[in-house]
């Protein structure tokens, strides 16, 4: 086979890919089962109906859809046109999608026919949109300003593949957990190389993606793995970077398969029942919110008698939020695997920690990645083992910048000692072996009587209490303290619990001006698809509660 250098672009990586696994399978969702060889050709058909229907270089195209086949095929699309897609949050409300869909100047959308009501209430807002594509379900209706998915693919043949640049533009929007969404930029050939370092600390051999590499690198790695292929079940959504980044974009280069499920909610049955019956090898989650869940079911599955069956399981990946030391040991007694939790933001990576039955590690702990700084608040570098307070930074893939925001920019991007770096927020401690004690957000933290508290940790706290099974923290006006500390938990069924004799318990763990002076009982903590925090819901029911 003759090799040649490759662009570090993803949707010429894939093709290659395409070209090598062909009829191997890339994407099971439901009953539906492509190819690669398919994958590529729907996606290349796609793309030449968008180009045909004026469709441009840069063009920034919405998706505005589930953990489905119609997601990743559009996506890989965009890229063949080096265009941008841009991840839409299936939750946002009317003024929300028009507030993201203009920012992000969307020239076309592709939709979940479940969203026809608020794509009939936005459309006339958003003048610049020329194209709604609907992804049907159901035999829905298709919507008098669009048009149907299917026909698109039906109706063209693949479009020619092409050179393209490296450079091309790739962005994320931020889920808005400060402030409104931001769309982060990234170019293609940087963020690719991420994308493959996670791969290296996972110990597959990898390109040398520096620049411009050769194809036998690629081979290798396909070939490699084909012995035991990635099959990557993605439990979170397609539309925030832990779903796409590592769950599909690290099996993609890999040439392996991805298993979505399209259905709302998290279902930790269907989850496991999938992975048994696919001989799923990864599944990709973001922390306690789908970890205890998971715990759960393989507890009760085990107790009657059915444990399920995951001898191909050998990774599960977190990112985003705190995966709890408790949660990771209950997932290790029915399963001897590996648990990856990285921490970082869509701003860019920032450490790691690995688990397993033979390495434990603590909650919130994680090893720094290279080019990963602690910086205090008067600007020096935080000493390990000092107990001072520091802002985290990351030097290695730092994003351009924010779409159109350049002051936010300004405070997030910026150097440090000659150097670029990402300073999205995170604050953090530095043990004397150098890894790091992740705090938190600082746009969360607490300030009562002028000490800083972080509600990550007093959550953390909380929810070793085997009643709780999940805890928001807030802070809430108070006279006397500037700012109080209050608790939103739910406590696991079959369980009970008062407000004394969980803030006793608590003591044992954290400090006593950090314990909350409330506790609310809630049925659920409200958490968005992803797993994140919703403070604001917390911060409104706190406040409900001090009327």
């Amino acid at each position: 086979m003759i090799h040649k250098k490759i662009e570090r672009h993803f949707a010429t990586v894939w093709e290659y890919v395409a070209d090598k696994q062909n009829d191997k399978t890339a994407i099971i969702c439901n009953d539906a089962k492509i190819s690669w060889k398919e994958y590529d050709d729907r996606s290349a058909r796609l793309a030449n109906f968008l180009k045909h229907n004026g469709v441009n270089k840069n063009t920034k195209i919405g998706l505005y859809l589930h953990n489905n086949l119609e997601y990743l095929e559009a996506q890989y699309a965009t890229f063949k046109l080096e265009c941008v897609p841009i991840n839409v949050n299936y939750r946002y409300k009317a003024a929300e999608l028009i507030y993201l869909l203009d920012n992000c100047d969307a020239e076309v959308v592709f939709f979940q026919s479940t969203y026809k009501d608020e794509i009939s209430q936005i459309i006339n807002d958003l003048p610049n949109i020329k194209l709604w594509i609907q992804v049907n379900e159901n035999d829905t209706e298709i919507h008098e300003n669009a048009i149907d998915y299917n026909a698109c693919i039906q109706d063209f043949n693949p479009i020619a593949r092409k050179n393209r640049d490296e450079r091309n533009l790739y962005m994320i929007y931020t889920g808005g957990t400060t402030g409104m969404p931001k769309g982060v930029m990234y170019e293609h050939c940087d963020f690719m190389q991420a994308i493959f370092g996670v791969l290296k600390g996972l110990d597959f051999e990898v390109p040398d993606t520096r620049e411009t590499f050769d194809t036998a690198e690629l081979d290798h790695l396909i070939e490699a793995t084909n012995n035991n292929r990635v099959k990557t079940l993605v439990a979170c959504p397609f539309m925030h970077g832990t779903g796409m980044w590592l769950g599909a974009f690290l099996t993609h280069l890999t040439g392996g398969l991805v298993l979505a499920i399209p259905e709302l909610g998290f279902d930790p049955k269907k989850v496991l029942k999938a992975a048994q019956d696919n001989d799923i090898t990864n599944i990709v989650i973001v922390g306690d919110a789908f970890a205890k869940p998971i715990a759960n079911e393989l507890d009760f599955a085990k107790e009657n008698g059915v444990p399920y069956k995951l001898d191909k399981l050998n990774l599960l990946i977190s990112s985003g939020v705190i995966f709890s030391s408790e949660t990771k040991e209950a997932l290790l007694k029915h399963c001897d695997i590996r648990i990856l939790d990285l921490m970082g933001s869509s701003e860019g990576g920032m450490g790691s920690s690995v688990s397993s039955r033979s390495e434990s590690i603590k909650t919130a702990k994680f090893k720094l990645n290279p080019d990963v700084i602690v910086v205090s608040d008067n600007g020096e570098l935080v000493e390990p083992g000092s107990g001072e307070r520091g802002m985290i930074g990351t030097g290695g893939l730092v994003p351009l910048g924010y779409y159109k925001d350049p002051e936010k920019s300004a405070k997030t991007f910026k150097e440090f000692q000659g150097k670029r770096y990402s300073f999205p927020g995170d604050y953090a401690l530095v043990e004397e072996d150098g890894s790091i004690t992740l705090l938190g957000r600082g746009s969360n933290c607490i300030n009562s009587a002028g000490e800083k508290i972080y509600p990550e940790e007093v959550e953390e706290a909380i929810k070793k209490n085997n009643a709780i099974y999940d805890c928001l923290v807030v802070g809430v006006d108070d006279e006397r303290f500037g700012q109080k500390v209050v608790a939103i938990a739910s406590v696991n069924e079959n369980q009970s619990i008062d407000e004394a004799e969980l803030i006793n318990d608590t003591r044992e763990h954290i400090s006593g001006y950090k314990l909350p002076k409330k506790v609310i009982f809630v049925a659920n903590v409200e958490r968005a698809p992803n797993g994140k925090a919703n403070y604001k819901w917390a911060k409104e029911i706190a406040q409900a509660n001090e009327v």
